[in-house]
C-alpha cells in the first residue's frame, strides 16, 4: 500500500511519547502522523484564559490551577504575569489541593481553574461532592472541561480534511470505554485505536490501524486492554453525571462544538466560579503569527510555524502549543521535528 496515510494521534500523552521515542523514524514513509487536539491547555479558548486571569486580579480571591496554565498567554496577560504584579494566584497539584486551601483560609475565595478532559472530570466531580459535604462555600472552579469523541467529528467534517485512522487516548478511554467512539467507524468509515503509551503500544496501534485500513473494514479497537474496556469506568462516569450537565463548548481553532463540555448541574451551580464571579474581559486576542490552531487540526506541523523555534521557545512562549508539556510544538522543540 503505496499511498499516503494521514493517521492521527489525539492525546498529547501520544505526541510526546512518538517524538521522545523517535518512533516517526519507524514508521513507513508513506504513514504521516498528525497532532490533534488532545492537549487540553492547548484547545482551551483564549477568552476563557481571559477570564481566569480576570477572576485571579480579584481582591480576597486565591486563584489555584495546575501548572501549566500558568505560563500560557492570554491576549494581554498571563496567569504568571498576574502573580509577579501581587495576585494571589498558586500552582497545586490536584483539586483537592485546592479545597485544602479553600478550608486553611475560610476568609478567602479560592478558585479552581477546571481545565482537562476526562481524565482530569472525574477527579474534580469527586472534590466538589467533598466540598459540598463539608459545607465548605468558599471553594468554587472555573468549568473549562472538554470532551473527546465529539470533537472528532467536528474534526472529520472540516472540509479537504483528510484523516484515514485516530491513535484514540488511551486515559481518557479509561473512563469513557471504547463505545462512544463507534460512530468514528461506523458513520465516517475511518479506523481507531486506543492506544498505550509505551514505544511498542504505540507501534502496535499504529499496525492494527494500517491493517485496518487495507482491509477496508474500520472498527474500534482497544490496544491498550490493560487499562480500557467497552463500557468504562462507570464509578467515574456516575460521579461526573451527578455533578456536571452535558455543555457546549468553545475550542481553541475548531470553534464552538456542541455537547463537548461540562457546566454544573443546578444542585452543584453555587460551585461554579463563572457565575460566582462576573468579570468583564475585552475582546480576546490571538497572538500574531502563531500557527497553533492549524497545528491543532493537523493542517500545519510545529516546523510550518514561523515563530517556531525562533520568536516561540519553551523559555519565551508566544502559544499554548509550546507552553503545555503535552504540546506538539513542545514535543517537537524538545526532541526535534
Amino acid at each position: 500500500m503505496d499511498k499516503t496515510i494521514n493517521l492521527m494521534e489525539v492525546c498529547g500523552t501520544h505526541t510526546m511519547a512518538i517524538a521522545r521515542h523517535g518512533l516517526r523514524k519507524l514508521f513507513p514513509k508513506n504513514v504521516k502522523m498528525l497532532s490533534g487536539p488532545g492537549c487540553p491547555v492547548c484547545v482551551t479558548p483564549i477568552e476563557d484564559i481571559d477570564k481566569a486571569i480576570e477572576i485571579g486580579k480579584i481582591r480576597n480571591v486565591i486563584l489555584t490551577t495546575f501548572g501549566d496554565m500558568l505560563h500560557v498567554p492570554g491576549s494581554r496577560s498571563s496567569l504568571e504575569a498576574e502573580r509577579a504584579k501581587g495576585a494571589d494566584i498558586r500552582v497545586v497539584y490536584s483539586p483537592h489541593d485546592a479545597l485544602d486551601t479553600a478550608i486553611a483560609n475560610p476568609d478567602k475565595e479560592v478558585v479552581f481553574v477546571g481545565v482537562g478532559f476526562e481524565t482530569t472530570s472525574p477527579t474534580i466531580a469527586a472534590t466538589v461532592l467533598a466540598a459540598k459535604k463539608h459545607n465548605v462555600k468558599n471553594f468554587s472552579v472555573i468549568p473549562m472541561f472538554k470532551t473527546v469523541p465529539k470533537a472528532l467529528k467536528a474534526i472529520l467534517e472540516i472540509k479537504d480534511r483528510k484523516i484515514d485512522g485516530f491513535l484514540l487516548p488511551g486515559h481518557v478511554s479509561t473512563i469513557i470505554g471504547a463505545k462512544p467512539y463507534a460512530f468514528v467507524a461506523k458513520k465516517y468509515g475511518v479506523p481507531g485505536v486506543i492506544g498505550g503509551f509505551e514505544p511498542k503500544d504505540i507501534l502496535d496501534s499504529v499496525a492494527m490501524l494500517v491493517e485496518m485500513i487495507k482491509s477496508g473494514k474500520p472498527s474500534i479497537k482497544i490496544q491498550y486492554a490493560r487499562s480500557v474496556t467497552e463500557n468504562g469506568n462507570k464509578a467515574a462516569q456516575g460521579i461526573m453525571k451527578k455533578v456536571f450537565r452535558e455543555s457546549d463548548a468553545n475550542w481553541r481553532a475548531i470553534g464552538p462544538i456542541p455537547g463537548t463540555g461540562y457546566g454544573f448541574s443546578k444542585s452543584f451551580a453555587a460551585f461554579d466560579a463563572s457565575r460566582k464571579f462576573k468579570v468583564k474581559t475585552p475582546p480576546a486576542r490571538e497572538p500574531k503569527g502563531c500557527a497553533c490552531g492549524e497545528i491543532l487540526l493537523g493542517l500545519k506541523t510545529p516546523a510550518q510555524c514561523v515563530l517556531f523555534g525562533k520568536a516561540c521557545s519553551p523559555a519565551h512562549a508566544v502559544g499554548p502549543c509550546m507552553v503545555s508539556s503535552e504540546g506538539a510544538c513542545a514535543a517537537a522543540y524538545k526532541y526535534g521535528l
